[in-house]
């Protein structure tokens, strides 16, 4: 079973044929839980704690968040929601907290457009070839006079390897990245330089945020807004959070 026919069964059950093996304490359950995710998905289990439902555990993956069974023989994928708080999404409040810590180790490989007077800071998942990633570009002037940073991170639609990604590696290993972004969001073509700019890293990121498309806007509390937003509406999303 891949994890795309997983994805495909949005709120659906799956039965898998796990066989578990008695576990002698919690932390050996969780390791075997983990395990046999990890072998039947394919996915690398980052944590795995207590859901707000009880008999699920949260995993957190290398590909979103996945509900399982504490016996191991079901699986769940989509988000789960509080009805009493206004339908707040619960499963995009786990990932808040982490997709913080995770992006830490790329914040070097980041391609940063500073506000004169910051007063915010999102993260964009990014990708020259997208038209509203280009009119979102377009306006950073906008943005920055509002105060908000704006720092990109690297999605290829296409996946890795694929030519975008390649002509997303010369944006970020040009002389002068920033200035390369805008003429590749242009329509012009950079010249390829290589060098260590970790895209492979940036889009495997993505994908573990629940990325599946440009641009997708992560706030300063970890929590994501997928699609393109005006100024003025990101300026009032992030001071709702604030």
């Amino acid at each position: 079973m891949t994890f795309t026919r997983v994805c495909s069964l949005i709120f659906a059950v799956v039965i898998t044929p796990f066989t578990l093996a008695a576990p002698n304490t919690q932390a050996d359950s969780n390791t075997v839980l983990k395990q046999k995710l990890a072998d039947t998905l394919s996915v690398e289990v980052h944590s795995l704690q207590e859901s707000p439902i009880s008999g699920l555990y949260q995993a957190l993956t290398d590909r979103g968040v996945l509900y399982i069974s504490k016996d191991g023989s079901k699986i769940i994928h989509g988000n789960i929601y509080d009805i009493n708080k206004g339908m707040k999404n619960l499963t995009e409040a786990a990932m808040a907290g982490p997709r913080l810590d995770m992006m830490k180790p790329l914040e070097s490989n980041m391609l940063v457009y500073k506000a004169k007077k910051e007063k915010h800071v999102v993260t964009i998942f990014t990708d020259i070839s997208c038209g509203y990633c280009r009119k979102l570009h377009n306006q950073m002037s906008e943005y920055n006079d509002l105060g908000i940073t704006v720092r990109y991170l690297a999605f290829p639609r296409r996946g890795i390897p694929s030519a975008n990604a390649d002509e997303m590696e010369a944006v970020w290993c040009a002389d002068d990245p920033l200035k390369a972004m805008t003429e590749a969001k242009g329509g012009k073509t950079v010249k390829h330089n290589k060098c260590d700019a970790k895209i492979a890293e940036q889009y495997n990121l993505g994908q573990s945020f629940g990325v599946n498309g440009t641009p997708a806007i992560i706030l300063e509390d970890g929590s994501m807004i997928p699609g393109y937003q005006p100024p003025a509406e990101l300026l009032k999303a992030l001071e709702s959070v604030n």
